[in-house]
C-alpha cells in the first residue's frame, strides 16, 4: 500500500534544490566586490527534475564519489553563468537579484515542507491517527 510514495521523494529534491540554490546564491552575494566574478545559478527545480525521454527521473552527483563515482550529472556541470549584468569591474553580481533569488528559494523550501506535512497528515489520516 505504501511502497512508492514519490511524493516524499519530490519533497525531499525540492528541499534539496532549494539549499543548493541558496548556497550558490551566498556564494554570489559573497564574491559581489570581486573583480571579474561571474554570478552562478541553478537551473528551476523543473528543468533540473524533468523526466527524460525514457520517463525516468534523472539523477545529479553533488560530489564526485556519489553514485558509484560517477562525475557525470555534478552540480557544477549543470550551474549556468549569469552574464545578464555586469559592472565596469567585471562583476556580474547584482545584489537585488541575488536577494530575489534567495527569496525564492527560501519559498521553494517552504513549499516542500508544506508538501512533506500534507502528505503525512493524509497517512496519518488514513491510519486512523490524527
Amino acid at each position: 500500500m505504501f511502497q512508492n510514495l514519490t511524493v516524499f521523494e519530490t519533497a525531499y529534491a525540492m528541499a534539496t534544490h532549494a539549499g543548493q540554490r541558496q548556497a550558490v546564491v551566498a556564494q554570489n552575494v559573497a564574491n559581489a566586490d570581486t573583480p571579474g566574478y561571474v554570478g552562478r545559478d541553478l537551473p528551476s527545480f523543473q528543468e533540473m527534475y524533468a523526466p527524460s525521454e525514457s520517463g525516468t527521473l534523472m539523477q545529479r552527483a553533488t560530489r564526485s564519489g556519489h553514485m558509484h563515482g560517477s562525475t557525470e550529472g555534478t552540480m557544477e556541470g549543470v550551474m549556468r553563468e549569469d552574464r545578464s549584468f555586469a559592472a565596469p569591474d567585471g562583476n556580474t553580481v547584482s545584489i537585488e537579484t541575488e536577494m530575489m533569488r534567495a527569496t525564492e528559494a527560501k519559498r521553494q523550501h517552504d513549499r516542500s515542507l508544506a508538501i512533506y506535512k500534507s502528505a503525512m497528515n493524509v497517512i496519518r489520516s488514513s491510519l486512523g491517527r490524527q
